[in-house]
């Protein structure tokens, strides 16, 4: 939580994005873009625009209260994830983004970042296994003012998936954890929240 979560007017600027997110497919800085224009027109104060943490926590409300199918939607792709990472495990795969948030509207990919100097031996790896996938760009996660890296996207076991492809040297850091938290895991980090989410869900029954 921000110090400005208890904000009427940005909670609801990030109710609004939540529902673009889920509904529209939009990304964060599109929807908060979109979100303000609907609740304030053009003229959006400064300050008032959420910040990820708490577009997360609305989306989360969201989807927990509109998705019957969330909490088995973020099972089955973080199983699937887990399953991917084993196969890519020479390339230092680490799980980001929604499914590793738990926050995992109908069109969020498996996103996985890796961690290898050579993109091609990951498409020739993937060739190999018989995935069909397209190329694509996505901005750097540390520094979007860098060139955008490699992104290959494909559908694996009927789950959507995005792998950004980084060298080596882009570890470094990566893993320093930010204030929701850790921004991004690797396998035995996955399996445990995996497991925390089966014992809670155990719990409440």
């Amino acid at each position: 939580m921000t110090e400005t979560s208890s904000d009427p007017l940005r909670l609801e600027i990030a109710a609004a994005a939540a529902r673009l997110i889920a509904d529209g497919g939009l990304d964060y800085a599109s929807a908060k873009r979109k979100a303000a224009r609907q609740v304030l027109g053009d003229g959006a104060p400064k300050g008032s625009m959420p910040d990820n943490d708490e577009v997360d926590e609305a989306l989360r409300e969201h989807l927990d209260l509109f998705d019957d199918d969330h909490a088995s939607r973020v099972t089955r792709r973080r199983q699937a994830a887990a399953a991917l990472m084993r196969r890519l495990a020479a390339f230092h795969p680490y799980l980001t983004g929604a499914v590793w948030k738990g926050i995992v509207a109908e069109h969020a990919p498996i996103h996985l970042q890796l961690f290898h100097d050579n993109p091609k031996d990951v498409e020739i790896h993937l060739l190999n296994d018989g995935v069909r996938f397209d190329v694509e760009t996505t901005p750097h996660f540390r520094d979007r003012s860098r060139d955008e890296v490699e992104a290959i996207v494909f559908w694996w076991r009927d789950e959507p998936v995005m792998l950004s492809l980084y060298e080596q040297d882009d570890l470094r850091g990566a893993l320093k954890a930010g204030a929701a938290g850790a921004e991004r895991g690797d396998l035995p980090s996955l399996l445990a929240r995996i497991e925390a989410a089966a014992q809670a869900s155990g719990a409440r029954r």
